[in-house]
C-alpha cells in the first residue's frame, strides 16, 4: 500500500503510468457535512423527500434526524478523489457497484480512500490507458458509509 500523496502528485495528477495495482491514496482533507450543504444540493437537485430538509419530518423517521442526501455524499467523496486519481484525466468511463452501507447526519465528517484495482491500455487509444479504482467513504468513528468502482481513461506521459 503507498502512502498518501505527496502535494507534487497531487497538483497535477498521474499519467498511466504512475498508477500501480494495490496503491492506496488517502484522499485529504475530510468534509464535515452542514446543514445548509444538505438542503441546498438536495432542493437544488429536485429531491423532494423531506427527510433531506424538514427536520420536523425527520424527527419521525427511523432516522431521528436529518438524513444526509446521498447524492451529496457521493459528489463529496468523488471530488475528494480527483487531486490523487483522476486530476488527468480525459473521462469518466462508468461507475459500478455504488454501495450505501450507513447513514450520513448533518455534522458527520466524511473521508475517503481509493485503492487502484486494475490496469489496462486502451485498445482503441494507444496513448492512453484505464485505470479501475475501489473507493471507501468513511465517516470519523471509521463507519463504512459508501463504496463504489470508477474507471477512468488518463492519459501515457508520451502523451504529455
Amino acid at each position: 500500500m503507498a502512502a498518501a500523496s505527496t502535494a507534487e502528485d497531487r497538483s497535477e495528477g498521474r499519467y498511466f503510468e504512475d498508477f500501480v495495482v494495490g496503491d492506496v491514496y488517502r484522499h485529504w482533507p475530510g468534509r464535515t457535512i452542514t446543514e445548509t450543504d444538505n438542503s441546498w444540493f438536495t432542493l437544488l437537485t429536485m429531491n423532494t423527500h423531506p427527510v433531506h430538509f424538514d427536520a420536523e419530518y425527520a424527527k419521525q423517521s427511523e432516522f431521528g434526524r436529518l438524513l444526509v442526501n446521498s447524492c451529496l455524499t457521493l459528489s463529496i467523496v468523488a471530488g475528494m478523489s480527483v487531486r490523487d486519481t483522476s486530476q488527468r484525466a480525459i473521462a469518466n468511463l462508468g461507475w459500478t457497484d455504488i454501495k450505501l452501507t450507513a447513514p450520513v447526519f448533518v455534522g458527520d465528517t466524511i473521508y475517503a480512500h481509493s485503492e487502484v484495482k486494475e490496469l489496462r491500455e486502451s485498445k482503441s487509444r494507444p496513448n492512453q490507458g484505464i485505470v479501475t479504482f475501489e473507493t471507501v467513504g468513511t465517516k470519523a468513528d471509521d463507519t463504512v458509509f459508501m463504496t463504489y468502482t470508477r474507471t477512468i481513461l488518463v492519459p501515457k506521459k508520451e502523451a504529455a
